[in-house]
């Protein structure tokens, strides 16, 4: 095993997922985000970690973002915004969730891999994510990282990038970003 042949792989599959022009989806998060008055976040396994990485920086920007399944989560309505991973296209309690919050009048955002997938074309703004799932690595073509590591790698990066966007968008300071993290570690 060669640790840096093996990265440079990796690093190539995860800038092929990015080739494509994603700036229509950036525009759509960020609008989405801005307008949202509660954000709530969901994703099962590894891309709930993903999720929960992503309101922590929702949270930083000074945005009132939460995640699903814990106590203080609010209750979601009109003018909210729930967003979710399907990187596989579905899973029952995500499709559960995007039904309950329609039902409230909140509007969905999903993160996906599969754009005909149950949930992506349930959800208001379906994103796409070009990347290997753990639905299909036994596909031809398969990513040097085992199961669905490929998307949630993937997930990781665009929503650093999103924050950067949201960040200058919303001109908050690196400052007060830190100044909303915890001091309870």
């Amino acid at each position: 095993m060669d640790f840096k042949r093996d990265l440079r792989v990796a690093l190539d599959e995860i800038d092929h997922v990015f080739q494509t022009d994603m700036e229509r989806e950036f525009a759509q998060i960020e609008q989405a985000v801005s307008q949202a008055r509660r954000i709530a976040l969901h994703g099962v396994g590894r891309e709930g970690l993903m999720m929960k990485a992503l309101a922590m920086r929702l949270f930083h920007l000074g945005l009132e973002a939460s995640v699903v399944g814990d106590m203080t989560t609010p209750h979601i309505g009109q003018g909210d915004l729930l967003m979710v991973s399907a990187g596989p296209g579905s899973f029952a309690t995500i499709a559960a969730l995007v039904n309950t919050a329609h039902a409230a009048g909140a509007t969905t955002l999903c993160f996906s891999a599969v754009p005909d997938g149950q949930v992506p074309e349930a959800c208001d703004i379906p994103i796409i994510i070009p990347a290997q799932t753990m639905a299909n690595d036994q596909s031809a073509v398969k990513s040097i990282l085992p199961m669905g590591s490929l998307y949630e790698a993937a997930i990781f990066l665009f929503f650093e990038f999103l924050i950067l966007r949201l960040q200058r968008k919303l001109k908050t300071s690196a400052e007060t970003m830190r100044s909303n993290h915890t001091n309870l570690e």
